[in-house]
């Protein structure tokens, strides 16, 4: 059966709690259902092949090992003590008020080529108060001011958030998106880095002031947070989430969707196992990978699939096994709640 739905409209349906025609395959910076957008360029792509220096002046490196995956500088952190922050985190160059947003706006719309009428667009910032935190002090020292020196860290996020808030309100007015995204990582693999008490005092008040332009106007939230994060998601629904990426395996993934069966889209599921054989793959054994994801969360609804694999920058295999599984979901993906109704 064909199928009527654009994917924008298709992708919609999960983030609105209803029943999709097909599962998409989630892909985080924009793919066949989605799209990126946003004055993002004003700060560089600190966070790229080359490296750079954030906004806040912490330099990020990278290499050709980690497929240009890029982390703050090790040893190299800006901020010892949080309670002289003011001495060392100063306001950015950039000062939104001086931005024609109307003319930035329409010449980044134009040069993405951005397709507005078949995918869901979404937009974002470069705010993440916990990695922020941590990018500044190292995990050590970072964790432990939300024991010790708690008004420093509330004093901190409320200066880099009321920084933050003019230009999401900007970007959501101008660019328009259908969604709003925020990536945070804030879990490690087995467990939040924090409590969930502590997620709700130092973490939940700015996310929701940052949130507020997005929610305001009605467009659902996209939260990226790596790990086993499941402990947060009352509050992420709570500040307006909808769609939670990469939902790897050590969340209750089947569980979550239970819980919040019409109010959360869980975006990932698949996590790529290295077999005993490497570097020998079978490509069956990965499709077949595939398909047991979906045939596991894709019922009911409420699921995107993602997932992929990560390696040195050009490495042949990675780019063979990460088409082999996008092959797949799309293709079974396509066909799935159809094929189910007989």
């Amino acid at each position: 059966m064909a199928t009527q739905l654009t994917p924008k409209e298709n992708y919609l349906r999960i983030i609105n709690g209803e029943m999709p025609e097909w599962v998409p395959v989630f892909e985080m910076f924009g793919g066949e259902y989605s799209a990126m957008t946003g004055p993002m360029g004003l700060f560089g792509n600190f966070r790229g092949p080359e490296g750079g220096v954030d906004p806040w002046g912490v330099k990020y490196v990278t290499n050709e090992e980690t497929g240009w995956a890029a982390l703050p500088e090790p040893g190299n952190f800006i901020l010892e003590d949080i309670t002289k922050w003011h001495e060392v985190i100063k306001k950015p160059a950039v000062n939104f008020e001086d931005i024609d947003w109307e003319l930035m706006s329409k010449r980044d719309i134009e040069a993405g080529k951005v397709d507005y009428e078949n995918k869901v667009v979404s937009t974002g910032s470069n705010f993440s108060p916990f990695q922020d935190l941590m990018s500044f002090m190292g995990f050590s020292e970072g964790l432990l001011t939300y024991f010790t020196e708690p008004d420093s860290v509330h004093e901190l996020y409320d200066f880099m958030c009321s920084y933050w808030e003019p230009f999401i309100e900007a970007t959501v007015q101008w660019y328009k998106p259908h969604m709003f995204g925020i990536g945070d990582d804030s879990a490690s693999k087995y467990a939040p880095f924090i409590s969930p008490a502590m997620y709700h005092e130092f973490l939940y008040p700015y996310y929701k002031r940052i949130f507020k332009p997005a929610v305001d106007r009605g467009l659902p939230i996209s939260f990226h947070n790596c790990g086993r994060c499941e402990d947060y998601l009352d509050d992420m629904i709570d500040l307006g989430v909808k769609q939670w990426d990469p939902a790897q395996r050590e969340n209750d993934l089947l569980g979550i969707k239970a819980k919040y069966k019409g109010k959360l889209a869980v975006a990932g599921g698949w996590e790529f196992k290295v077999p005993l054989t490497w570097p020998v793959v079978d490509e069956e054994e990965i499709r077949q990978s595939v398909r047991d994801v979906i045939d596991e969360l894709a019922p009911g609804g409420g699921f995107l699939f993602g997932g992929g694999v990560l390696g040195q920058a050009g490495d042949e295999l990675v780019k063979k096994i990460n088409g082999w599984v996008m092959d797949e979901a799309k293709k079974y993906g396509k066909t799935f709640y159809t094929k189910s109704q007989h």
